[in-house]
């Protein structure tokens, strides 16, 4: 880049890191997870607004692509975290209840969300349209797992009956997402399609020979007497290394990401691996809220006409009536009372940043077009921010007295010993 250029990217990157900031604080304040205040720091920068106003882009086409590299490298670390934060073990003793709210949730919005794609592919798939049928389904059944643990943390129900059963439902909900997400790239036909058969030979690479590779540095680290500080870098190279081999089978980075945070090795001496955990979540922690301006700026509204508000509506209504339905009837079929069922109901419809990395991927891959991806981030920021709201309509309290909100929130149930770092971030 030359010297204006990088002028332009430093500037640019303390800009919308100050403003997203400034803002995901004041979201904060008002009881919202800070993502919706960052992705509205970016919308203030997007043709939504600046296009009427005759102003052209404020990010010039040369800086763009550093800027999004830069937030890709803090999606990765976050989506590492997001995946080593999977616990089986919290499946112990709540099987039935578990399995019936994720089913309901899933189930339903999938086929809503297809039947709704059927009629809205003729304006808005980008290439195939059975393709992008099936990935509205998909889009439409997610819960986003980061939020969600945020939303929890705030109300200090993390390691409440109610916070470890919509978690577990979520971690297992984000899973099933980001497989079914691999299987729809591969379905898109992305450059380089036949190497996606190779992709369960990669997982199967990852716990048999990266897993043991990573476990045996941390065991060497332990030996020498060095902090998680120095082993980072090993877990750093690893996990480029991975983002770097999805993309090349044909599937989006964050793929590889969640994987190897899924098969990373769980315990270790002295406290190493939660060393290494915290250092990749202050990394997300930091260039996150870049990716969510990045994510706003990219939404246009400006040029919507009738039939594009109807399609907003039509997608806001059925994400949130088959999630809130779907989820409320399976935990009932599971045996919950109603006064868990409908609360568990209403969390598991928060969406956010899981909703908004997987338009992103659907952008990147042409199986939808730029309106639509506004019309997925709209949704996806209407699901997060109305969460809160109904929570205390149906009287679920929030931190007591007793609870200093300013204290770190506990790791759910099954994650004792790890901080829980994805409680810190949406």
């Amino acid at each position: 880049m030359s010297g204006t250029t990088l002028t332009a990217f430093f500037l640019l990157v303390a800009a919308a890191m100050g403003t997203a900031r400034f803002l995901g604080a004041v979201a904060r304040r008002l009881g919202q997870p800070p993502l919706v205040g960052e992705i509205v720091a970016g919308l203030l920068a997007s043709p939504t607004l600046l296009a009427p106003l005759g102003a052209g882009p404020l990010i010039p086409a040369g800086v763009r692509p550093p800027l999004t590299a830069l937030a890709d490298v803090g999606l990765a670390a976050l989506m590492f975290v997001i995946g080593y934060e999977l616990d089986a073990s919290s499946l112990r003793g709540r099987q039935r209840s578990v399995l019936g709210l994720t089913a309901g949730s899933i189930l339903l919005p999938l086929a809503g969300g297809a039947a709704l794609a059927v009629p809205l592919a003729g304006n808005y798939a980008a290439g195939d349209r059975t393709v992008f049928v099936v990935f509205v389904g998909v889009a439409l059944s997610i819960t986003a797992f980061p939020v969600l643990a945020r939303i929890l943390a705030d109300r200090g129900l993390t390691s409440k009956p109610l916070g470890t059963l919509t978690l577990t439902s979520a971690s297992i909900g984000d899973l099933i997402a980001w497989l079914c997400l691999a299987a729809v790239a591969a379905w898109a036909g992305s450059s380089g399609q036949w190497r996606i058969v190779l992709l369960p030979g990669y997982l199967l690479l990852l716990q048999f020979a990266v897993r043991p590779l990573l476990a045996a540095a941390v065991r060497r680290a332990a030996r020498r007497n060095l902090s998680g500080a120095h082993l980072l870098p090993v877990f750093l190279v690893g996990l480029m290394c991975s983002c770097a081999a999805t993309e090349w089978l044909g599937v989006h980075f964050v793929f590889g990401a969640f994987a190897l945070g899924a098969v990373a090795p769980r315990k270790g001496p002295g406290g190493l691996l939660t060393q290494v955990e915290q250092g990749m979540g202050q990394v997300g922690h930091l260039l996150l809220p870049l990716y969510f301006f990045l994510a706003g700026t990219a939404v246009d509204l400006s040029g919507f006409g009738t039939g594009d508000v109807l399609a907003l509506a039509a997608v806001v209504g059925t994400a949130v009536v088959t999630k809130v339905a779907g989820a409320y009837a399976g935990a009932r079929c599971s045996g919950l009372p109603h006064g868990t069922a409908l609360p568990a109901a209403v969390l598991m419809n928060t969406r956010g940043l899981t909703e908004i990395v997987i338009a992103a991927a659907a952008l990147d891959l042409h199986i939808i077009d730029r309106d639509f991806y506004s019309i997925m981030v709209v949704m996806a920021l209407v699901t997060t921010a109305m969460t809160g709201p109904l929570l205390t309509l149906l009287g679920v309290p929030a931190r007591t007295g007793a609870e200093d909100a300013t204290a770190p929130a506990r790791p759910p149930a099954g994650t004792a010993g790890r901080p829980g770092l994805v409680l810190d971030k949406s």
